[in-house]
C-alpha cells in the first residue's frame, strides 16, 4: 500500500510539474537556463523516499521529458541526468527522518542544479550536441542554480510534507514539519534563527538575573563568613 501511494504520488507531481515547466516557465524566455521544477520534484521526493527512490523517479521523471514536446534531444538523456541526481540526493536523506534546518537541503538544490546542468552538457557533448557551448555554460550554471535556489523554498518543503503525508508518518503532524516549511526554509535562508532570539531573551528577563545576582550575593556573602570565621580562629590561636 505504501508503495502505491508512492507511486501514485509521484506520478501526480512530475505530471503536473512538467506541464507547467513546458507550458509556463519554459515560456517566460528568462536569460540563460529554464527553472527546472522538474528536479526540484525528483530532489524533494528523495529527500524523503531515499537514494533507490530518487533514482527510480528521476528516471522515469527523465524519461518522460524526454518524450514529451517540444524536446529536441535525444531520449534517454535526461533520463540518466534525473537518475543520477536522485540517488545523489537520496543519499543526503537524514537517518532521523528529520530535517533540523534548511541550509543543508539548499546546499543539494544548488548542488543538484550546477551537477545537472554539468552533466546533460557532457552527456551532449558525447552524442555530439554542442548547444551549451553556444549558449555559455557559466551563464547556464548560474542561472540554473540561482532560479531553482529562488523556486525551492516554495516546492521542496511542500514536496516532502506530501510525500510524508502519503506514508501516514508521524512527522509529518509534528511542529514544523522537521523543518519543512516555507516559512521556515526562508528565515533560515536569511540567517535568522528564532530558537537563539528566544533564548537570549529568557536569559534577559529581569527576574532571571535577579534571582541569578540573589544566588552570587548568597554565595559571597557565606564565603566571607566562612573566611571571617577562618581568620578569627587563626587570631584566638
Amino acid at each position: 500500500m505504501l508503495h502505491l501511494n508512492r507511486i501514485v504520488l509521484s506520478t501526480c507531481l512530475v505530471v503536473f510539474a512538467l506541464v507547467v515547466q513546458i507550458c509556463v516557465l519554459a515560456r517566460l524566455q528568462l536569460p540563460g537556463a529554464v527553472p527546472d521544477l522538474l528536479l526540484l520534484v525528483v530532489l524533494g521526493l528523495a529527500l524523503v523516499y531515499g537514494h533507490t527512490g530518487g533514482a527510480l523517479i528521476g528516471f522515469a521523471a527523465g524519461l518522460l521529458a524526454d518524450l514529451a514536446p517540444p524536446a529536441d534531444h535525444a531520449a534517454g538523456r535526461y533520463a540518466l541526468v534525473l537518475c543520477v541526481i536522485g540517488y545523489l540526493a537520496g543519499l543526503a536523506k537524514p537517518e532521523s527522518g528529520q530535517l533540523r534546518s534548511a541550509t543543508g537541503p539548499m546546499l543539494v538544490v544548488v548542488a543538484a542544479a550546477i551537477g545537472a546542468t554539468l552533466l546533460y552538457a557532457g552527456v551532449g557533448i558525447l552524442v555530439g550536441d554542442d548547444a551549451a557551448r553556444q549558449v555559455g555554460l557559466g551563464k547556464l550554471l548560474f542561472t540554473a542554480a540561482l532560479y531553482d535556489l529562488l523556486l525551492a523554498p516554495f516546492t521542496v518543503p511542500l514536496i516532502m510534507g506530501l510525500a510524508r503525508r502519503s506514508e501516514n508518518d508521524p512527522m509529518a503532524d509534528s511542529a514544523g514539519g522537521g523543518g519543512e516549511s516555507p516559512s521556515r526554509w526562508i528565515s533560515t535562508a536569511g540567517g535568522v534563527s528564532t530558537g537563539r532570539v528566544g533564548r537570549m531573551s529568557r536569559l534577559k528577563r529581569p527576574g532571571r538575573a535577579a534571582r541569578i545576582g540573589s544566588q552570587r550575593g548568597g554565595l559571597l556573602a557565606r564565603t566571607g563568613k566562612n573566611r571571617t570565621a577562618r581568620i578569627k580562629g587563626v587570631k584566638r590561636l
